[in-house]
């Protein structure tokens, strides 16, 4: 499959070994409340950059993982803005997520960048991609 695949599944197996305590991680839509609890409580520590990366990298691979077991899709590596990107419903449409760039979001922004309304928004959208051939999004 590749690199950045394997980077992905990796990181997000250990976020599953790493924060089993935390909640029930197990790739269901349902565990991204669990994720969205814990990244609310990370929320309320003071948090270096480093940090911070180690997190949104983990907890992102997670999500992105959650959302391909559950709806398949292709990561693909941003060079620009230094990230992996989810497209799903390729060649008959794109849908595409930055869960990486949200995770963060949801550690700096706390409840407006929830993450099981995000993944329903991503839902919404392959649901309106089946409809309609050649329809592009990139949830943000």
């Amino acid at each position: 499959m590749g690199q950045l695949f394997d980077d992905i599944v990796g990181t997000a197996n250990s976020f599953t070994k790493n924060f089993s305590d935390k909640g029930n991680f197990d790739y269901s839509i349902a565990s991204l409340a669990e994720v969205d609890d814990l990244l609310d409580e990370m929320s309320n520590y003071e948090l270096d950059e480093d940090t911070i990366y180690c997190i949104y990298t983990m907890v992102g691979s997670y999500v992105f993982e959650t959302a391909r077991r559950n709806h398949g899709g292709k990561y693909y590596w941003m060079q620009e803005e230094e990230q992996p990107i989810l497209v799903v419903g390729e060649p008959d449409f794109s849908v595409s997520i930055k869960a990486w760039e949200k995770v963060r979001g949801r550690l700096e922004n706390g409840e407006e960048d929830n993450i099981p309304f995000y993944i329903k928004g991503f839902e919404e959208h392959i649901e309106k991609g089946k409809e309609q051939k050649g329809y592009q999004v990139l949830i943000v």
